[in-house]
């Protein structure tokens, strides 16, 4: 009975730490505030934790525990490398829009001057 318990609270750890994860990757909305909210930083950390308690549960869990605690840190670093790239996207075409943005004033300010120079030739 008391190796059936400690089975379903290891599950029930390790699943608190999946879902904490998958909030802290933006996956899941925040329960008590219903909002997404991303850190990146968090999610590392928790992944981390899943790596050490496989580490330090090595030769003492079941065959049922190493494939669901394997399963869900291969899930949540797949899921981690994908938000990461996407931030990094996300950052990049932010920079290359501030980049583009001056050269797209410079254009509205030259069409703007050629507007008035035909302007000025009719007086």
């Amino acid at each position: 009975m008391n190796e059936d318990k400690n089975k379903q609270l290891f599950f029930s750890l390790i699943y608190s730490f999946q879902m904490q994860t998958m909030m802290q990757l933006g996956k899941l909305a925040n329960p008590v505030t219903g909002t997404i909210e991303k850190e990146l930083d968090g999610a590392q950390v928790t992944i981390d934790m899943l790596d050490m308690l496989k580490a330090k549960t090595k030769g003492n869990s079941s065959e049922d525990e190493i494939r669901f605690l394997d399963q869900v840190i291969a899930d949540l670093k797949l899921n981690y490398v994908e938000e990461r790239d996407n931030e990094s996207k996300a950052s990049q075409s932010t920079e290359k829009a501030e980049e583009k943005k001056p050269e797209a004033e410079t254009a509205e300010l030259s069409d703007e001057v050629k507007e008035e120079k035909p302007d000025e030739g009719k007086k």
